[in-house]
């Protein structure tokens, strides 16, 4: 790895979901100045992790500061699962379709991305800007020694994207294809952009932590020989009693993904972590820390380092909504 003089490394940040104010804290905190509206380091870059969007109270403020920051080239951002969620819920479906737009708008959508849409009500322009802007996002990206995903590298699902659009940028194309059940489109964006979610046993359900009832679980993807789904799970909320301790059938082993210890260093967001923020494996860094609901928004500062160290997290807490 060769880098410019004077150049230190990358700050990751995880997802700011609206936290607008939090997000330019976190990034003095790391040493960035605010110069003509653009938060700069003389030594750093940062890398969003995605999900700008949805839930907080200063959205506007959290897409613009992460734009700007992008389109200066003070920093890179892959697309999240809620930034896909806006672009499929503001697009027409193709004519002839059952429905009016590519993602339905039911009331567990409308909820999603009631806040986004709230604060930009006034703001329609600065809106379509930003649903053209999210469209340029890469699904994934590897630069200087890392990776960075939203939710989950699926080497063989990454490739496959990249024989279509070597810079993991999605056009509008892709973007309809992706809506559709069953094609590689869908498994490529499902996979990279919401990870592996393991449908729960007949008759089971989870009532989560944001209010919703999931009838499926969120997994990881470096266990090598997993057995149980207590070998995998990865979410704030605890499986049914007994679950833990349920074996994983072969069909649902051939569901997950497997990143190798010997891959470069690896992050994403995605999974609502609590606490202390910590590295599930040494070359894996999960950075969503639930900042929306109370809890942290973090960032880890990589200098080239091929195993990660805990001591390099950051973070902010956010004590309130309004302060948010």
């Amino acid at each position: 790895m060769v880098w410019r003089a004077g150049f230190e490394g990358y700050d990751l940040i995880g997802d700011v979901h609206g936290c607008g104010r939090t997000l330019v804290r976190l990034l003095e905190k790391l040493g960035y100045r605010a110069e003509d509206g653009i938060f700069r380091h003389p030594c750093r870059r940062v890398i969003f992790l995605g999900d700008l969007i949805d839930r907080g109270p200063s959205i506007r403020l959290a897409v613009s500061v992460a734009r700007r920051m992008v389109d200066a080239g003070e920093a890179h951002i892959v697309m999240g699962n809620h930034e896909y969620n806006a672009l499929a819920y503001c697009h027409p479906a193709p004519a002839g379709s059952e429905r009016d737009w590519l993602r339905e708008h039911s009331p567990r959508n409308n909820r999603i991305i009631g806040d986004t849409l709230k604060q930009f009500h006034a703001h329609p322009l600065e809106w379509e800007q930003c649903l053209a802007w999210f469209m340029t996002l890469p699904l994934c990206l590897e630069r200087d020694g890392l990776r960075v995903v939203h939710a989950c590298w699926d080497e063989a699902l990454i490739g496959a994207l990249r024989e279509r659009f070597p810079d993991a940028r999605i056009d509008p194309d892709f973007l309809v294809e992706s809506t559709r059940q069953g094609t590689l489109a869908h498994r490529i964006m499902d996979r990279l952009t919401r990870g592996t979610q393991m449908p729960l046993p007949p008759g089971m359900e989870i009532r989560s932590g944001d209010g919703f009832t999931r009838r499926a679980f969120r997994t990881h993807f470096w266990c090598r020989e997993p057995r149980t789904y207590g070998d995998v799970v990865f979410q704030p909320d605890n499986l049914p009693e007994g679950l833990e301790h349920h074996p994983l059938d072969a069909r649902e082993r051939e569901r997950l993904s497997y990143y190798p210890e010997s891959a470069p260093p690896l992050f994403v967001g995605h999974y609502w972590c609590q606490g202390v923020p910590a590295l599930p494996r040494a070359n894996i860094a999960c950075l969503d820390y639930s900042a929306v609901k109370y809890g942290r928004l973090v960032a880890y500062r990589w200098n080239g380092e091929t195993r990660l160290d805990a001591n390099r997290f950051v973070w902010v807490g956010v004590e309130r909504a309004g302060a948010a």
